[in-house]
């Protein structure tokens, strides 16, 4: 019914995605070492808020799936561009560790309410099986976070400080993600009787431990690289105009391979550019381990390739296998292992590369090849359930 006003709504909602990922997600790779230097704290001290918020906003994931799923996304969204932006500020003004990690717990918070697993669910809502269209449009223009991201904090970080830096991506929230969330579609709510009961029950069977263990083993991948990229391909021998350059890559390469699913890739099962979208983050390891730090632009535009496809199969592949029943609240049951292993990553990742430097790249090599296994081994959990559910709708 909607499917011809998908494009207004893709354009609001991967703007204020684009802003959610800018000013949180990709913000500490910035401002992390500026403000735990004026804090007079370790910068591990900061990546551990850091984590704490991802694993807040990863337990939050099913209750917030639940509730899109009853009532919809746009007021679960505009509530994350308020909260988003009561954490920026307060990060801003922040002079105490306790100030800092009280900012990311509202950060955490924000985060739960208004990264992608909420914005899917929000499109599973109001276009059901249709949305994998919308998925990918939105992440099409979100791919350009870190691209957008990363430039404008550190242009804020050298000509206003890192306080007005933060003070400014708040009010982007309120005077911009908060007024394009609340332009988008409403959506029925459910029943009284619906609405009161028991959240459903979602079997957690060998499709779902899978499809689990893959986005959690890539999106560790995926946090750790947003972290510690620029570190991890100079301790390899890149120059820092070179990181950089590499890091700023990231966003194309994403936003190409998700053109690539959008067009070639969309007549296949989402399964298939899954798989592919693995190999991605080894093959630009390898490139970059015989090249050195000439081969730091080829790993990123590999990396984010690859990145930027599982970002999309994060939301169309349980689409695909499940249904459009309860998508918010599956999402949720499947993002929390991605959320508490991404909240792990980038003070994990930190510690691997005093050890291990650039070499931390067979790690998370390791960890994209896992996902793959475990992705080649969904082909017959998922025939199982197709046919268990093919049996259960015959009789």
């Amino acid at each position: 019914m909607m499917k011809d006003r998908q494009l207004p709504v893709i354009l609001m909602l991967g703007t204020t995605q684009t802003l959610a990922w800018a000013s949180s997600y990709y913000l500490p790779a910035i401002l992390a070492d500026p403000i735990a230097h004026e804090l007079g704290i370790s910068s591990n001290w900061f990546f551990a808020a850091f984590s704490a918020a991802l694993v807040i906003s990863g337990l939050l994931g099913p209750r917030v799936g639940r509730q899109i799923d009853l009532v919809g996304g746009r007021s679960v969204l505009c509530a994350s561009n308020v909260i988003l932006a009561a954490g920026l500020a307060l990060l801003g003004a922040s002079t105490s560790i306790w100030m800092m990690s009280g900012a990311w717990v509202l950060l955490g918070i924000g985060m739960g309410l208004g990264l992608y697993d909420a914005a899917f669910a929000a499109l599973g809502r109001i276009y059901g099986d249709g949305a994998r269209k919308a998925i990918t449009g939105i992440t099409l223009l979100a791919g350009f976070a870190s691209t957008v991201g990363w430039p404008l904090s550190s242009f804020g970080l050298e000509h206003l400080g890192w306080r007005q830096t933060c003070f400014t991506w708040a009010a982007a929230h309120i005077l911009i993600g908060l007024p394009l969330n609340l332009l988008l579609p409403r959506t029925k709510r459910l029943t009284h009787e619906a609405a009161n009961a028991p959240s459903p029950h979602i079997a957690i069977d060998r499709t779902m431990v899978l499809l689990a263990f893959a986005f959690a083993a890539a999106w560790t991948v995926t946090a750790a690289m947003a972290a510690h990229l620029p570190r991890i391909v100079e301790a390899l021998g890149a120059t820092p105009a070179q990181a950089v350059f590499a890091g700023a890559m990231i966003g194309p390469a994403q936003v190409a391979a998700r053109i690539a699913e959008a067009g070639l890739l969309s007549r296949y099962h989402p399964l298939i550019s899954t798989r592919l979208a693995c190999i991605g983050h080894p093959v630009g390891a390898c490139l970059i381990g015989l090249l050195g730090g000439s081969g730091a632009a080829l790993f990123a535009l590999l990396h984010g390739a690859g990145n930027g496809i599982l970002t999309i199969a994060r939301g169309t592949l349980p689409l695909a296998i499940f249904g459009p029943e309860n998508y918010g609240y599956r999402l949720g049951l499947l993002g929390a292992p991605s959320r508490l292993c991404q909240a792990l990553a980038p003070l994990g990742f930190g510690l691997l590369i005093d050890l291990m430097g650039g070499k931390v790249l067979i790690v998370s090599s390791l960890l994209s090849l896992a996902a793959l296994v475990a992705l080649l081994l969904l082909s017959s959990a998922t025939e199982s359930l197709n046919e268990h559910m093919t049996t259960r709708s015959s009789s």
